[in-house]
């Protein structure tokens, strides 16, 4: 995998554990955004926007996985959440999935409503 971590000056520095771009070549993953669903039962996990996140990036870990992936793969994330007061929380679990460094382009932006009312969904896309 071929991964190219982009920066420039002429650009608002990154203000957590993301980067400006990335440049891939080779295959690419596309992961659907995955929400708060226990794999083991099928039902939303109860809980906090902590806990949900916890359990979303626990799914998306399983769908990269399958496909012989790791977040180290992972180039570009999308992170929908139901009230942006909650990115202090989220990121926090996110971020330890990332070494900063080479952390993926990431977008954030609050919703009116996701699936199955959720508080927090998240998507990726990852080079293979």
């Amino acid at each position: 995998m071929e991964k190219q971590i982009i920066r420039t000056d002429n650009a608002p520095a990154p203000v957590g554990p993301y980067n400006q771009a990335i440049a891939a070549s080779g295959k690419m993953l596309f992961c659907s955004g995955q929400i708060a669903i226990d794999p083991s039962t099928n039902t939303i996990l109860d809980g906090d926007v902590e806990a949900q996140t916890k359990q979303v990036m626990a799914n998306l870990e399983a769908v990269l996985t399958a496909a012989g992936a790791t977040w180290e793969n992972v180039v570009k994330t999308g992170v929908f959440l139901k009230d942006m007061n909650d990115f202090g929380a989220v990121n926090k679990i996110y971020a330890s999935y990332f070494d900063e460094a080479t952390a993926p382009a990431r977008a954030c932006v609050e919703v009116a409503r996701l699936p199955k009312d959720v508080l927090v969904e998240i998507e990726c896309i990852a080079v293979l």
